[in-house]
C-alpha cells in the first residue's frame, strides 16, 4: 500500500470516528497526531473551535529531554506534559480522539501517561 493511500485511509477513519466524538466545554477532545518522527497532542473545545492546551515532542520545554529518548518514551513525556498543562487550565476529563491511528504503540503510550498523570477518559 502506498504512503499516500495509507494516509488517505487514516484520514477517512478519522473522519468516520469524528462523527461520534465531539469535545464540549465540560469534556474537551484530546486529539493525537503522530508523524514519522514526532507526536503531537491537543485538547480542543469543538463548540468554540479553539485549542485549549497543546503539547508535542518538538515543544521548547520537552525538546532537550526527548532528544535522547525513543519515540515511545517521547510519547509518554508528551502525555504527562499535556496532562499537567490541562490541570493548570482546570481540565480533568476529556474525550480521547486517536486520530485514525490504531490504539497501540505511541498512541497508547501517550494515552496511558496522560491517564497516570490525572486526566480521565
Amino acid at each position: 500500500m502506498a504512503n499516500v493511500s495509507r494516509n488517505k485511509a487514516r484520514i477517512h477513519r478519522h473522519l468516520r470516528v469524528r462523527k461520534n466524538i465531539f469535545g464540549v466545554a465540560d469534556k474537551p477532545r484530546l486529539c493525537v497526531y503522530r508523524s514519522l518522527n514526532d507526536i503531537y497532542a491537543q485538547i480542543i473545545d469543538d463548540e468554540k473551535g479553539i485549542t485549549l492546551v497543546s503539547s508535542s515532542s518538538i515543544d521548547h520545554e520537552l525538546r532537550a529531554q526527548v532528544e535522547k529518548m525513543t519515540k515511545t518514551e517521547q510519547a509518554v513525556a508528551v502525555g504527562k506534559n499535556i496532562a499537567e498543562r490541562a490541570k493548570e487550565k482546570k481540565i480533568s476529563e476529556v474525550v480521547f480522539d486517536r486520530g485514525g491511528y490504531q490504539y497501540m504503540g505511541r498512541v497508547k503510550a501517550l494515552a496511558d501517561a496522560a491517564r497516570e498523570a490525572g486526566l480521565k477518559f
